[in-house]
């Protein structure tokens, strides 16, 4: 579900690469979608690209040759041999290398795609790669690749999508990925990147961010909200602090924001029933307490929301476990005290539904009852704006905008 909007990657090679060379590769077409990697690949490369003729696309094709040789050179183990077909000028009949005819009156062919996921292979990135300014793709999910990303990729001006998931990779975030111009699919999940995200994370125009299993750390940026992305992963990281109150004044088209496994506190923002596009919420394995918002049951199209592991308390309201598209409601291990009549009826809905070890009377698997003599965060004051009841989910943008706005009192 997470990345079935990627699948434009594949029209995109459509659109790119003449149908015949399209499905004309050794190995086949398919996607490579999973935990530690997304996005199209398409297995050996393009074995009917003609050799260019003098005075087409040699300078291109040189250029490109020159940038794959050095790359080449930074690679020093290659278990499954991928990089044996790299050899001779003719870059477009390399293993994972995808040329196209350009679209502007540029003589062709250039590269416009490099696609390495699996490949095992162990080594660095070189700056010289950032001549490929034709290339749009660069998967490199499931390899070795270590040490950091050369300040030169910002050239590679008509890079849409970076995939470098499931590496060895390592450092601040790699800030240069914020100057791709054209990028909008940024993968950097199961790295070992860590510090503070950078606020111009979510100033960019990314449509997918997958920051999730590094060691990220710090709070998160409070303008989570700017961000126009339609999927974003933070889990397992070791973020800290509050969800940014501008996390409910973002997109209405974000489909799945992930924040489980890190070290949040404090509330769930009421301006979550915003997200009345959201098909994904996971807030699991935090620290988060206090009752949970009305709102939440503004969320029309949920089908996962995971509140497990937590501090929460309070009922679980009616209006939640009413929800139409709900697949799967999980609120154990926290302190819950009540079930609404609708809670109740998700088991004949036949919508999978976790509320064990709470602190719910007259149910089995809670918590015995000396944990729940102490509610934690019975303190906490949530900053929850009042609503007309019945709640009115269409009025909900207004009100909080003009309560959370700077202007406020």
């Amino acid at each position: 579900m997470m990345e079935k909007s990627w699948l434009l990657a594949f029209t995109l090679f459509l659109h790119v690469i003449p149908r015949e060379a399209a499905f004309g590769v050794s190995g086949g077409v398919g996607l490579g979608i999973g935990n530690a990697g997304s996005g199209v690949w398409i297995g050996g490369g393009i074995s009917n690209t003609p050799t260019p003729s003098p005075g087409s696309s040699a300078s291109n094709l040189n250029s490109a040759y020159a940038a794959l040789q050095s790359w080449k050179s930074a690679i020093t183990d290659d278990p499954l041999k991928v990089l044996d077909t790299w050899v001779g000028s003719d870059v477009c009949a390399y293993k994972g290398v995808f040329c196209a005819d350009p679209q502007d009156d540029e003589p062709g062919p250039v590269v416009v795609g490099i696609d390495l996921n699996h490949a095992n292979l162990q080594g660095t990135l070189v700056k010289e790669i950032s001549v490929l300014t034709d290339m749009s793709l660069l998967h490199l999910n499931s390899n070795r690749f270590s040490g950091t990303l050369p300040d030169t990729f910002r050239d590679l001006i008509s890079l849409q999508e970076l995939d470098l998931s499931n590496n060895h990779f390592s450092g601040p975030f790699p800030t240069v990925t914020l100057y791709i111009p054209n990028l909008m699919y940024l993968d950097l999940r199961f790295n070992s990147f860590s510090g503070p995200i950078p606020e111009d994370v979510f100033n960019k125009k990314l449509d997918a961010i997958f920051l999730n299993n590094n060691q990220f750390d710090s709070q998160i940026p409070q303008n989570l909200g700017n961000s126009p992305a339609s999927v974003i992963n933070l889990a397992n990281n070791k973020l800290s602090g509050n969800i940014p109150s501008s996390f409910g004044l973002m997109s209405s088209k974000v489909k799945e924001i992930l924040f489980l496994n890190n070290q949040l506190t404090g509330c769930i923002p009421q301006g979550v029933g915003l997200f009345t596009e959201m098909q994904v919420l996971d807030v699991s394995y935090n620290s988060l307490m206090g009752h949970l918002p009305d709102t939440i049951s503004c969320l029309n199209q949920i089908e996962v929301l995971n509140l497990a592991h937590n501090k929460l308390s309070g009922q679980v309201p009616e209006l939640v476990c009413s929800l139409k598209s709900l697949a799967n409601l999980t609120v154990a291990y926290n302190f819950f005290s009540g079930l609404s009549q609708d809670c109740a009826k998700l088991f004949f809905r036949n919508v999978g539904f976790d509320f064990s070890l709470n602190c719910i009377p007259g149910r089995d698997m809670q918590r015995p009852q000396p944990e729940c003599s102490v509610i934690p965060g019975g303190g906490l004051s949530c900053l929850r704006i009042p609503s007309p009841q019945p709640l009115i989910c269409g009025s909900l943008a207004e009100t909080l905008e003009a309560n959370l706005s700077p202007s406020s009192p």
